[in-house]
């Protein structure tokens, strides 16, 4: 190192400077780790725009790293593909969907995508740094939601979804894994990865069920054309979830998971729990309608009836104001795929 006395170049390893005897600085202990080539390789590939800073974690499809703005120091995420998944056409245009997706959404209540970029096998998309972690976590660690605390964040995802829907987007993914939180406790929608759009080309032929199996409704895991009611089941199928802990139906495989959307009844979630309210347990089942027309037909008319639960328990009171969504947009007829 330097000396920073008289400016001599001294060894790493000695106490005091050959030149002025200044006792030098202590060094801070080397990593044992290895380096992360990924890191470099996102940093190069972004220009620099971003200080990329470690890795959070790794999903079915991509990387995913804490970074900062390189001059306004916002804290960002980047989630790039996976690079043997970058090399495969079809999940290029996956990952490339799930930013103009969401590029064409500015809601509250749905992560926005900041950035988009290819170059050579390295595909990413950049996006807000959401502090709190996903409803996934939450589920994980305390087992069940408080049911005021599960109405809102549903109400919130259904508004977010209404606005979607009329703009023409149906997720077609939504599950705890893609609810993040914000500092305040807000919860916002993410990973548009398989969304159908009136804009986009079909990536997949009809007969081909793409999604989550425990949360897809029954046309989804049949196969067929969806609309935005898919959401609203998958929402149903999230709330039952987060009230008594875990998804309405399972089984050993994906196959047997769909069998039992499409064909059996699930047990209310009242019965399961008799600390669910049967208001709740209502508003519960009929999201989990298997006939899209017996759901409620949009966003809204499901964030209504959250609200109005909120509001006739007097829970809406336990609730902080920003956890209860406000209702935007006009009545159109629902988005079909």
């Amino acid at each position: 190192m330097f000396c920073p006395e008289c400016g001599t170049w001294n060894r790493a390893s000695i106490a005091k400077c050959t030149r002025c005897q200044a006792d030098l600085p202590d060094l801070p202990e080397a990593s044992g780790s290895k380096p992360d080539d990924e890191l470099d390789t996102i940093r190069r590939a972004t220009g620099g725009r971003y200080r990329v800073y470690r890795r959070l974690g790794t999903g079915g499809m991509a990387n995913v790293y804490y970074a900062q703005h390189a001059v306004l120091e916002r804290p960002l995420v980047i989630k790039a593909l996976l690079p043997h998944l970058a090399r495969d056409a079809e999940m290029r245009e996956r990952f490339k969907r799930e930013a103009e997706a969401s590029s064409q959404l500015s809601h509250p209540h749905i992560c926005s995508i900041m950035d988009y970029g290819e170059v050579d096998n390295v595909v990413y998309l950049v996006m807000p740094y959401l502090a709190n972690g996903s409803l996934a976590d939450v589920v994980v660690r305390d087992g069940t939601v408080p049911v005021p605390r599960s109405a809102a964040v549903c109400a919130q995802v259904a508004v977010a979804l209404d606005y979607a829907h009329r703009h023409g987007i149906v997720h077609r993914d939504i599950k705890p894994d893609n609810i993040l939180f914000d500092e305040d406790g807000n919860a916002l929608i993410t990973d548009f990865g398989i969304a159908t759009a009136r804009f986009h080309a079909r990536l997949t032929g009809t007969g081909r069920a793409m999604g989550t199996p425990h949360y897809m409704s029954p046309e989804q895991a049949m196969g067929r054309m969806v609309d935005g009611r898919s959401d609203l089941y998958a929402v149903g199928v999230m709330l039952y979830e987060m009230l008594v802990g875990f998804p309405p139906f399972d089984g050993a495989d994906s196959y047997s998971i769909g069998y039992k959307h499409v064909h059996e009844q699930p047990a209310s979630p009242d019965i399961v729990d008799s600390r669910v309210p049967a208001a709740m347990a209502h508003i519960v089942m009929r999201c989990l309608a298997k006939a899209a027309g017996e759901r409620y037909q949009r966003g809204n008319d499901l964030a209504d009836a959250l609200i109005a639960f909120l509001g006739a328990t007097g829970a809406a009171d336990e609730q902080r104001s920003a956890w209860i969504p406000r209702r935007t947009g006009a009545t159109p007829s629902n988005v079909r795929s």
